[in-house]
């Protein structure tokens, strides 16, 4: 890890947050960064920007002489993705299976839920304003003198005045 690597050199931040999160991520959930971070070429954009792998749940082995048996691989994903990705659970086993370099994955399950965050989701358009909103706006930005100055903060103002209730 850090120790292994000579003093001063520069190592990319993403290298480094891998090195530390990948062995929790194994150790909880059973899955690497690499298949969180690959997610999108796996599944491809349409069912990745509505999914994400959760974990895989490995079969519990009672000796160590009991037959491998393949992992479920437990997929988060929102509304009608679910039903494209159910359609298409193959194909995305084929592929998750390909990516890991063995068949580990021997079934998927579907855990309907939110998965864009906050920050992601569009956010609503401003209200429209009023007549003496717009009037009181625009005598506030009249006197500026520079037309591409005056434009920008008179939408600036719209927006403001648009997010707050009337």
């Amino acid at each position: 890890m850090a120790g292994k690597r000579p003093f001063g050199n520069p190592v990319p931040v993403s290298d480094l947050a891998t090195e530390i999160l990948d062995p929790v991520l194994k150790k909880r959930a059973g899955i690497s960064i690499g298949l969180v971070q690959s997610w999108e070429e796996i599944a491809g954009p349409r069912l990745a920007s509505h999914s994400r792998p959760e974990k895989i749940q490995w079969p519990r082995r009672l000796h160590e002489d009991d037959p491998f048996e393949p992992a479920t691989l437990i997929i988060a994903c929102e509304g009608m993705a679910a039903l494209h990705l159910q359609h298409e659970a193959g194909e995305v086993i084929n592929r998750v299976n390909a990516f890991l370099g063995f068949n580990a994955i021997g079934r998927i399950k579907i855990l309907q839920k939110p998965v864009l965050s906050a920050k992601d989701r569009p956010k609503p358009a401003p209200r429209p304003l009023s007549e003496a909103e717009k009037s009181k706006l625009a005598r506030t930005v009249g006197k500026i003198e520079d037309d591409g100055l005056r434009a920008s903060l008179e939408r600036l103002g719209a927006t403001i005045l648009g997010q707050k209730r009337p």
